[in-house]
């Protein structure tokens, strides 16, 4: 995942600064602590009795049922984060994601970072992608979690025209790393979580080192478990209880605005 990061500050070298700065700025919101603090809606902080457990990066046809079958048998619903093209590509995946009662949520077209500023391609295909997660869901999405986490004032501008929220993280597995493991999945997620957070794993390297959704999947029943023993629910976004939104978790209004570059 930080390959991927790292993979576009060659592009900056042909941009100006000031261009850089605004295109970029908002995406300081990546920053876990930053956002814990000064924007908790975007870091997916909502009923303190509740932890939202989310997946990125699918549908899979081989890993995803796998997490379908795990979280029936534990009896949670989650969210699900699905990308454009592998909608497109498996779609009978991801509608059975929510004809299993998940919420599908957009994760934009396909993997990549903003590396660039172009509004115009960050319109086009975040609206194609709600488009096919919208067909597969059979109801309009609401929420959006770009690659990377990185928030371009493009594509915060592509959430607001496509009226998603846009949402991040509370938490994380770190799971798409080679050595990471059940246990290592566990630990991390429990050393930032607490009730009212939003957890990000992965339900399919499509992303991510090769086999690596194996330690999410391993690490799921403990998490369940361990989120229950200290009297949590656990849930989708749309029962999170995030400010701005209504007991559907559908909200009302537009997202809010893209916070200023952060000096």
């Amino acid at each position: 995942m930080r390959q991927g990061i790292h993979a576009g500050r060659a592009a900056w070298a042909v941009v100006p600064a000031a261009v850089a700065l605004a295109h970029i700025g908002p995406a300081a919101t990546w920053l876990p602590e930053l956002r814990r603090r000064r924007f908790p809606g975007l870091a997916g902080r909502g009923s303190a009795g509740h932890v939202a457990l989310t997946f990125d990066d699918g549908p899979d046809p081989v890993s995803t049922p796998r997490f379908l079958d795990v979280l029936d048998g534990l009896g949670v619903r989650a969210t699900f984060f699905l990308l454009g093209e592998n909608v497109v590509r498996h779609p009978a995946t991801a509608r059975e994601l929510a004809r299993r009662g998940h919420e599908l949520a957009v994760h934009g077209w396909a993997h990549d970072g903003p590396w660039l500023p172009s509004p115009g391609r960050d319109a086009r295909e975040l609206a194609r992608a709600a488009l096919v997660v919208g067909e597969a869901a059979g109801r309009e999405p609401f929420w959006y979690r770009p690659p990377y986490g990185i928030l371009s004032s493009g594509r915060w501008a592509a959430a607001r025209r496509a009226g998603l929220r846009p949402v991040l993280w509370t938490a994380w597995g770190k799971d798409w790393r080679a050595d990471a493991t059940a246990a290592s999945v566990r630990a991390t997620v429990a050393a930032d979580l607490g009730g009212g957070g939003t957890v990000l794993l992965h339900d399919t390297d499509h992303a991510s080192a090769p086999g690596s959704w194996r330690s999410a999947l391993g690490a799921l029943p403990d998490l369940v478990g361990d989120w229950r023993a200290a009297g949590l629910e656990v849930g989708p976004l749309r029962e999170h209880g995030i400010p701005g939104t209504d007991a559907a978790g559908t909200g009302a209004g537009q997202p809010e605005e893209a916070p200023a570059p952060v000096a």
